[in-house]
């Protein structure tokens, strides 16, 4: 099975604490996109951070190919985010968590 395609999908109490719900989702979408154009690795890394009046995203991931993408959304009266966060397929479920609950 290739990876992020076991349809099971978890966030940890941090992210549903922290993050809006439609960055939750802007992230999966990213995701779902690229699992369809290249190879993912077992883990997706995203970068949160204020870009002015928008939402800064930056998704990296280091193997099988490095590749960054950078985004910026501009989302009226939603809060901006400044967080790390981890999307991990450990092949029966995915995870997607804050950094610094690793």
């Amino acid at each position: 099975m290739s990876m992020f395609e076991s349809g099971k999908r978890y966030i940890s109490s941090g992210v549903d604490e922290t993050i809006p719900q439609y960055l939750i989702l802007m992230l999966w979408q990213y995701i779902d996109f690229l699992k369809d154009k290249c190879e993912l690795d077992y883990l997706q890394v995203f970068r949160l951070y204020e870009e002015g009046a928008g939402q800064g995203i930056e998704h990296t991931q280091e193997q099988p190919k490095p590749f960054k993408r950078r985004y910026t959304l501009f989302v009226e009266g939603a809060p901006l985010v400044n967080a790390k966060i981890y999307v991990i397929d450990d092949n029966d479920h995915e995870t997607m968590i804050l950094a610094e609950e690793y």
